[in-house]
């Protein structure tokens, strides 16, 4: 069964949506960040993808108040993003509730500091993130092009020991134009059996079931779930099983 991962997106303690990574294309939600997240507690969602874009911005966490928030107050295995750059701030993320950490500039620029950190911590406990503009890894927030391919990126990763793998199409990220099934279909025929998370632009129940027919392990949903153009009502087969 393909794990749901709900994405609660912050900047300045409030919940918002980019659209493909432009922090001057965000939509900003009248909902706190842990409101949001107690809904998904209550709706029978497991996993929850929360993401400090200050701390993506600035590289420094920014919002972790937040984390320790949602995870006192929910059951949900929250995996946290953004600013993370050292292991005091991998400590930190997990002290303050998240089950896992999710790394995106560290794993594309310096993996083999990210290989100390699986080592001591766990390689279960981070997810590497390999976000993708037309098909280019990208860090920083996507805002710069990392001059390796991503077939290269996951090998090493997986050489290391990493078991988890989120991937966003990050031109269809926050525009619910459909997932890149072909990108996910890729990765997953390079990579056999990696625990891959789609990420970007799925607006529907039935791409959820596309996906899951693919072997994806899990998907984010992000826009089109805070916007109700996918129903909680439609996720009951993946909430009950």
């Amino acid at each position: 069964m393909i794990q749901l991962f709900p994405a609660i997106d912050v900047i300045d303690g409030k919940t918002v949506r980019l659209r493909e990574g432009r922090f001057d294309a965000k939509t900003v939600y009248d909902r706190d960040p842990l409101e949001v997240a107690e809904t998904y507690a209550a709706a029978g969602f497991q996993n929850l993808h929360l993401v400090d874009l200050d701390g993506a911005r600035t590289g420094t966490i920014q919002n972790l108040h937040i984390l320790q928030s949602i995870a006192r107050k929910t059951s949900l295995h929250v995996d946290f993003g953004g600013g993370i750059r050292t292991l005091d701030d991998v400590v930190r993320v997990l002290d303050a509730g998240a089950r896992q950490v999710n790394v995106g500039s560290m794993a594309l620029r310096a993996p083999e500091k990210l290989k100390q950190w699986a080592r001591k911590m766990g390689a279960g406990r981070f997810i590497a993130a390999v976000d993708l503009k037309d098909e280019v890894p990208v860090a920083s927030g996507w805002q710069t092009p990392v001059e390796r391919t991503w077939k290269t990126i996951i090998a090493s990763l997986l050489e290391m020991g990493l078991e988890y793998f989120s991937v966003t199409s990050v031109r269809r990220d926050g525009n619910m134009s459909g997932s890149d099934l072909g990108l996910y279909n890729k990765i997953l025929d390079a990579f056999p059996g990696i625990r891959l998370i789609a990420s970007g632009g799925v607006a529907s129940a039935e791409e959820i079931r596309e996906l899951e027919a693919s072997g994806l392990y899990g998907v984010i949903l992000g826009k089109a779930l805070l916007e109700g153009e996918i129903e909680l009502a439609q996720l009951k087969h993946f909430l009950s099983c």
